[in-house]
Formats: C-alpha cells, structure tokens, sequence
C-alpha cells in the first residue's frame, strides 16, 4: 500500500489551557467560596505581598493565587481583587 505524503491537521494545542483549568479548584473557607490557583516556581516572576503573612512571595517561589468564587460584584472585580498568598499561608488560613 502506497504511503500518504499528504498531512493530517494537527488538533489545537490547548495542553496549555487545560493544564491550567485543571489545577483550578474551588475551597471553602470561612464561609465564603474562593478559586485557588497554584503557581508554580518556574511561573513565578514576579513579587508579590502575601496577605496571610505579610510578607513577599519572591519570584521562583511556589505559591497560590486566590479569588472569591461568590463575590458580588461580578467575576471581573473578583478576578481583579485576587491575591498571591505562601502555599503555608493558605492552609491555615
């Protein structure tokens, strides 16, 4: 049987998009829902102020970003109002 030389269109990569989705979680804690996101050392870049702590989530870190989930004030201002906290910082939040 003859080969094909013709190429078959790849499916788009969204490796990417669901890799992040995936690690996208929703928690409770008191009583309000939140999205957590981990970010990992390698996407760390930048610093940032951990508000459980106070202090700075230095690039190359580890760490979580987290949002309310039930805000009222839309996803936009919760997505805008999210923080970067110590993965430690978090659980004993």
């Amino acid at each position: 049987m003859p080969r094909s030389n013709r190429r078959r269109p790849e499916p788009p990569d969204d490796s990417l998009d669901r890799l992040l989705n995936g690690w996208k979680r929703t928690e409770t804690r008191r009583g309000a829902s939140w999205t957590v996101q981990p970010v990992s050392a390698s996407q760390a870049q930048k610093t940032y102020v951990c508000p459980g702590c106070g202090r700075d989530v230095t690039p190359g870190t580890a760490h979580l970003v987290a949002w309310r989930a039930d805000g009222v004030m839309g996803d936009a201002a919760d997505l805008a109002a999210r923080r970067h906290w110590h993965s430690a910082c978090w659980r004993i939040a």
